[in-house]
């Protein structure tokens, strides 16, 4: 890459801006293998220096018709409007980048149109992640409009962006439509109403969408009245593999209701209901669901829903008779003596390994307890280490659903 590092020396004396020394790093080892380029302005071992507006300008100046770029990694720096427009040129002007991670920037609705609009006609961009950039209403309703032109984009990532009822409602609209979406983050919108207006049309798109696989509808208060709503329509869904409701309202009625998708459509792999309130008879009434054999959820996610003894004890002797869950998290609940000997014993026995599970058994004076681990469906979201690279047991729904994109490939009637 040493050629793309005089290019970068030769935009900055161009444009007389002084090199970012992390820039310089990274362009001279730091390029993976799959040619993605990561540029987080979090790593305080490269210095730390966080790329701005007007080292925006010199990086899209550099890249600008590299094919050897596929991805370009930009969380947790300074980008405002301005560089927003300077990514939206390189965007514009790619045949290559397919995936790009804007994460913790400082972006907001003209930013986000100016992107939208180089994603008109881009042709190669596959993964577009936009989280915690404050782009409103005005920018998410660009987004969605462009939905309806692109035809390549899967993968959407906008959740914490402050989106109001209105835009959550117009990407529900667009997916109905839209064929290529696989993946949508709209949680943590700004809504002010109790009618759950935003859940009833999700709902509705999900009777006729057939190509949504995964859907995050965490921090939407939503109810038991909206949860319900969802899994009407989720009967009739066959595509949805991953459904993410955590941070919301729902008690054990809601979670009766998901465990009636769970018996009368097997298509749901994985499914997050963490920092809920589902209690011991919403994770009996799972349980129940999970023992059936035709039961394909691979994940569950029940952290903090103030479960006790009998839901616990239920969960774990659910995964005795059904092999298919290999993945449980449970921290947060009343983890009990009984408890913490049962799933202790699934541990021990093998049948629930330590890496696919958020607690880690360790026994004093003849009694066992259990320890946090730090594992999760997508434990590091936001959070990451300042050095070292994390295994797929922090954030095992990636791994999840990447494995099942690859069958999908190699099997494309697997899930038909």
């Amino acid at each position: 890459m040493e050629e793309l590092q005089n290019r970068y020396l030769s935009v900055c004396a161009e444009v007389q801006q002084p090199p970012n020394t992390c820039v310089l790093e990274v362009l001279e080892d730091n390029i993976s293998s799959d040619g993605s380029l990561k540029l987080t302005g979090n790593d305080q071992l490269k210095h730390g220096d966080r790329l701005t507006d007007d080292g925006m300008l010199v990086l899209s100046k550099t890249l600008m018709g590299n094919s050897a770029i596929k991805g370009l990694d930009l969380r947790y720096n300074n980008i405002t409007d301005k560089g927003a427009v300077y990514v939206a040129h390189l965007i514009q002007e790619s045949e290559s980048l397919q995936s790009l991670d804007l994460m913790c920037n400082n972006i907001e609705a003209d930013g986000a149109e100016a992107i939208t609009k180089s994603l008109h006609k881009n042709k190669s961009l596959k993964m577009l992640r936009m989280t915690g950039n404050k782009i409103g209403n005005k920018g998410a309703m660009q987004l969605a409009a462009m939905l309806q032109i692109n035809s390549t984009l899967e993968e959407l990532d906008i959740s914490d962006c402050d989106l109001a009822t209105q835009s959550v409602i117009a990407f529900a609209i667009v997916l109905k439509n839209n064929r290529r979406i696989r993946a949508i983050n709209v949680s943590r919108p700004l809504l002010f109403s109790f009618q759950e207006e935003t859940t009833v049309h999700m709902a509705q798109m999900l009777v006729v969408n057939k190509t949504l696989r995964e859907l995050h509808l965490g921090k939407h208060d939503m109810t038991d009245t909206g949860v319900e709503r969802l899994c009407e329509a989720l009967k009739l869904n066959v595509s949805l593999r991953y459904l993410d409701l955590r941070c919301n309202r729902i008690t054990r009625d809601g979670a009766k209701c998901l465990s009636e998708v769970l018996k009368q459509n097997p298509s749901l792999e994985i499914l997050d209901l963490s920092s809920n309130r589902i209690e011991d008879d919403g994770a009996v009434y799972l349980s129940e669901a999970i023992k059936l054999p035709h039961s394909k959820l691979k994940a569950l996610s029940v952290t903090s829903n103030n479960i006790g003894k009998e839901g616990l004890m239920s969960l774990s002797e659910a995964m005795k008779v059904n092999s298919c869950l290999t993945h449980i998290y449970i921290w947060g609940n009343k983890l009990e003596e009984p408890v913490c000997m049962a799933f202790s014993r699934l541990i021990s026995s093998g049948r629930l390994l330590e890496e696919h599970t958020d607690v880690s058994p360790y026994e004093v004076d003849d009694h066992v307890f259990l320890a946090e681990a730090s594992h999760g469906l997508r434990r590091h979201y936001y959070w990451t280490s300042r050095y070292g690279e994390y295994g797929d047991s922090s954030n095992s729904a990636l791994t999840l659903m990447a494995s099942d994109s690859l069958a999908l490939q190699i099997y494309p009637d697997s899930h038909s």
